[in-house]
């Protein structure tokens, strides 16, 4: 197992400071998923929000754990990213939706942060591989598995509701369109 460099370069650096990012990210999560799931009108979006709240502070410790094994600072680089990712479930929350399409938009949101989520700890995992940081795998890994897990439900939720209880019709007007664009043949 290796443990810290006395002075990280390379890609020892730019590790650590991935880790500190989205150490930072899933910080501004914690303080974004209650608001999220207070916003939810289905009790299922709410709840998935409010689980997915609990694991994120597990994420948080791993993170913590991590960095006190590799003997760094446990401080966030601020990740604009996350930020900026917020601030669209921050948009959808403000907007005129009817709740249904509202969870549609909520759930949309949150998958976009999975998606950064999943992309960081797969990327954060191929580092420490090739760095020779095998402790840290594994909490990495347990984390990336559960951020695609969340994602799945995520979809699940958008099919089973959010999605389909948003939708005022739409599906038969774009397959009426779909007809109407058939050339000549009726192909």
């Amino acid at each position: 197992m290796k443990t810290k460099a006395e002075a990280p370069t390379g890609l020892d650096e730019l590790y650590f400071h991935e880790l500190q990012d989205i150490y930072d990210a899933e910080k501004q999560l914690v303080n974004a998923l209650p608001k999220m799931a207070q916003a939810a009108a289905s009790p299922k979006l709410a709840a998935a929000f409010m689980d997915h709240l609990v694991q994120t502070q597990t994420h948080v410790e791993r993170l913590e754990s991590i960095f006190e094994s590799l003997g760094i600072a446990k401080k966030g680089t601020y990740c604009p990213t996350m930020d900026g990712l917020i601030e669209e479930g921050q948009e959808m929350i403000e907007q005129d939706f009817e709740d249904a399409t509202r969870d549609a938009g909520l759930i949309g949101a949150a998958q976009k942060v999975e998606h950064y989520e999943i992309a960081a700890y797969g990327t954060l995992i191929a580092h420490a591989l090739r760095l020779g940081y095998t402790e840290d795998i594994g909490l990495l890994q347990q984390t990336l598995d559960e951020e695609t897990q969340t994602d799945l439900l995520l979809s699940q939720l958008a099919e089973s509701e959010g999605n389909a209880a948003a939708d005022d019709g739409t599906v038969e007007h774009d397959e009426a369109e779909a007809d109407d664009g058939a050339d000549a043949d009726g192909h």
